[in-house]
């Protein structure tokens, strides 16, 4: 049986990855994918696209963790999404043929391949599969985008910084231990996240911590009652 042959393990993550949006497609359409693409490294900390840059591609996460952000009064930072490994970064801006609304930063050392324009709207019309799965990925954000609104803008700091502790164990998972959550961020980034300053969002996570939810090591939060942070987030 014919397989995809890879240049690189890079592009073999953007692909292979269970979450892929390009995992199934057909052979042929994964080698145009393997032709028509290049990689970058980013170290923490480092930019990978800033807000009014035009798309070059259509970019996937293949190593790291990345935070979608945009820059408001004050420079104040809300971040948007979180990205893990296999995540799609920018691609409104690309299907839109738009500059990107929102700046995209390295939370720890990652890689990614961007597959080039022409070549992915070529694909694109021609595999329905691959059409669907845009679809779907762009309805499943559109739906988290409009709940995030909702949340940051309707809930009270406790409902707001346990959901954004939630979405961070959804989208990253835990440690081996099965309760540390696997991203570790900044009070700062937290804050961000969940449309606080970073001052309220230290003293709410110490309650947290004082009520037996979570634990604290430095960075590290471990869930310890999920269903009690889940009551918290729901309740608002």
């Amino acid at each position: 049986m014919k397989t995809t042959v890879y240049k690189n393990h890079y592009i073999q993550a953007c692909i292979d990855n269970p979450g892929s949006i390009f995992k199934n497609l057909k052979i042929g359409e994964q080698e145009v994918l393997v032709k028509n693409h290049s990689y970058a490294h980013y170290h923490k900390g480092e930019i990978i696209f800033k807000e009014g840059e035009k798309p070059p591609g259509l970019i996937s996460l293949a190593s790291g963790k990345v935070k979608i952000f945009k820059e408001g009064v004050g420079g104040r930072e809300q971040i948007l999404r979180m990205v893990k490994p296999a995540g799609i970064l920018g691609f409104r801006a690309l299907f839109a043929g738009v500059a990107y609304s929102a700046s995209a930063i390295a939370i720890e050392d990652s890689t990614i391949c961007i597959i080039e324009k022409d070549a992915l709207f070529k694909l694109v019309r021609e595999s329905p599969e691959l059409s669907l799965k845009i679809i779907k990925m762009l309805s499943y954000e559109l739906g988290f985008s409009n709940n995030r609104t909702v949340s940051l803008t309707q809930k009270h700091i406790r409902g707001r910084l346990a959901e954004s502790l939630l979405v961070l164990k959804d989208t990253y998972g835990f440690e081996k231990d099965g309760k540390t959550i696997k991203a570790y961020l900044s009070r700062e980034d937290i804050a961000n996240l969940s449309n606080m300053t970073t001052s309220n969002a230290i003293r709410t996570l110490s309650t947290f911590a004082a009520e037996k939810v979570i634990a604290i090591d430095g960075r590290k939060i471990k869930i310890l009652d999920p269903l009690k942070l889940n009551r918290i987030s729901t309740l608002g």
